[in-house]
């Protein structure tokens, strides 16, 4: 890469991308073109947004001696890929400062300059400074207390800080700061600012994994609640349904000052579970409990293997209880 060229790709980081073969969209220049301290990136799946992020990543090694660039994400495997696209877009550019280092996680250069990928662990990050560009990939899943430890890296060197996302629901620091009022340039990109994204496919989307899913990886909207493991669990419910055979069954959840609570209804021979009433309360003594439960006859409850005095207590009033196996990996996975 002869002068002109440099100072070409110097002055304008999107002809990175276009080294790659790819012409950017119009919100993927502008990012690259801003220079805002700290970015949030609320993104489409498929967007595009790893791969301007890694044409900002190797702009800002390219051309900050001595930098040092860090990508971070929940997983070493999700920070290796974003640095796959680094180095591809590095190859693709010929080259333009030779390295000293080159590996599947880090690039060193002869200006210096290093780009790292790290996983989301605390204690094998805590030790970097200095840092010239930080990138949080996947920053939605990135945990609380992570993001509170990489934050000081950049107090004396006045770095920048690039979070970019899907949403994960109404949890975390980067919802937090989305709806903050706090010194961050906020870029949204749904899948309307993405030309490669039809509206046929997104229908599809729609069709097969319900609209909820589709306003949060495609719409960017933060609208799963926290804790909730069925997003669209508003979808199966029905007013009425014609009476059903099976096997009455029971879930019951311990509180006091949180709720105790608990659901009943029937599982029927395709395995579907109706459930047909709910008991919600604070404060409420487990006898009480115990007597509305005995109003559902045939039914096996389930109960929160933690409580084992209070399903003591519901055996000895004369209710079918066992321990439930409360790993939600299971529910999840049916």
């Amino acid at each position: 890469m002869n002068l002109y060229e440099c100072t070409l790709l110097a002055l304008d980081p999107s002809r990175i991308l276009g080294s790659c073969g790819l012409t950017p969209d119009p919100w993927q220049r502008d990012f690259l073109f801003a220079r805002d301290r700290q970015v949030l990136l609320n993104c489409s799946r498929q967007s595009g947004k790893s791969t301007v992020v890694s044409a900002l990543a190797l702009h800002a090694a390219l051309f900050t001696p001595n930098g040092l660039v860090l990508l971070l994400s929940p997983s070493q495997r999700q920070s290796a890929e974003i640095f796959r696209k680094v180095h591809d877009a590095y190859i693709a550019l010929k080259r333009p400062i030779p390295a000293t280092y080159e590996s599947q996680l880090r690039l060193e250069l002869a200006n210096g300059a290093r780009v790292l990928c790290l996983p989301g662990r605390e204690e094998t990050i805590r030790s970097f400074g200095g840092v010239t560009l930080l990138v949080l990939d996947e920053a939605a899943r990135i945990p609380d207390a992570l993001y509170r430890s990489v934050r000081p890296m950049l107090a004396v060197s006045r770095g920048r800080l690039v979070a970019l996302s899907t949403p994960f629901g109404q949890r975390g620091w980067f919802y937090d700061e989305w709806r903050s009022d706090g010194p961050w340039k906020r870029v949204q990109v749904t899948w309307r600012d993405c030309p490669r994204i039809t509206a046929d496919f997104i229908a599809e989307e729609t069709r097969s994994m319900g609209r909820a899913w589709v306003a949060q990886e495609y719409e960017t909207s933060f609208t799963s609640r926290e804790g909730l493991v069925y997003p669209d669990f508003a979808d199966a419910v029905v007013r009425e349904w014609a009476a059903t055979e099976g096997r009455g069954v029971g879930g019951i959840d311990f509180g006091w000052r949180n709720p105790f609570a608990a659901l009943a209804g029937v599982l029927d021979r395709d395995d579907v579970l109706w459930i047909d009433w709910e008991r919600y309360l604070r404060q409420t003594p487990l006898h009480e409990h115990a007597a509305a439960l005995r109003e559902h006859k045939n039914v096996i409850w389930y109960a929160d293997p933690a409580g084992a005095t209070e399903i003591a207590e519901l055996l000895a009033s004369g209710l079918k209880v066992r321990r439930a196996d409360n790993d939600i990996r299971l529910g999840i996975a049916a």
